[in-house]
């Protein structure tokens, strides 16, 4: 079995598990998902992609090291996906997060930010991460003001979509212009959560 380099991350209320084979079902059932895919501002993708994209993490992303990716879990449940990586819209790191429909709501995403977060400023030595976010997607957008996110930029697709860049400091909660406390339900999301991207991986 191949090392993963990714750690395991725990907050509050989540454990950031790196995938293993038997994920694959959960992590397919969530990118197959019309809202998830929506407010991700991605097209629903036949099965057989996700399923050639899940294990391309396990293949790929996992032994050549190449950015930390997990599921997310609460009590036993699979009910999410986190990523810190490179980001191509700027020079730095984004995350990305997409939480099933069934956990929104619940500050459950306000909750994975700021665990990346820790793990950006404590394990990886960043200063800042930025997020790539639809501008519509209300929410998410609230949740990142309440994170202390910053507005950087749009980014306007081929298509005329528009997605907003967003930047904000790993600064240790209780710090200025930090996140916030660890596991403080600062968000109460009801459309996903953000920051995301177009293709989680």
């Amino acid at each position: 079995m191949t090392s993963v380099m990714t750690p395991v991350l725990r907050t509050e209320r989540l454990e950031f598990l790196p995938y293993r084979p038997e994920h694959e079902d959960a992590f397919v059932a969530l990118l197959r998902d019309e809202e998830v895919c929506r407010w991700m501002g991605q097209e629903r993708v036949p099965e057989p992609q996700i399923r050639e994209l899940f294990r391309a993490i396990l293949t790929d992303v996992y032994p050549q090291r190449r950015f930390d990716v997990w599921g997310l879990w609460h009590e036993g449940v699979y009910v999410g996906h986190a990523e810190v990586k490179p980001t191509g819209n700027v020079d730095g790191h984004e995350l990305v997060t997409a939480l099933a429909p069934g956990h929104w709501g619940r500050g459950l995403g306000g909750e994975a930010v700021r665990g990346l977060l820790r793990h950006a400023a404590d394990n990886l030595g960043l200063t800042e991460a930025y997020g790539m976010v639809g501008a519509d997607n209300t929410a998410s957008l609230t949740m990142c003001r309440r994170l202390g996110f910053r507005h950087v930029r749009d980014v306007v697709a081929d298509d005329g979509s528009v997605t907003k860049l967003v930047v904000v400091s790993t600064g240790k909660p209780g710090e200025p212009g930090n996140p916030g406390k660890p596991g403080e339900p600062a968000d109460t999301e009801g459309a996903g959560a953000a920051p995301a991207v177009e293709d989680p991986v």
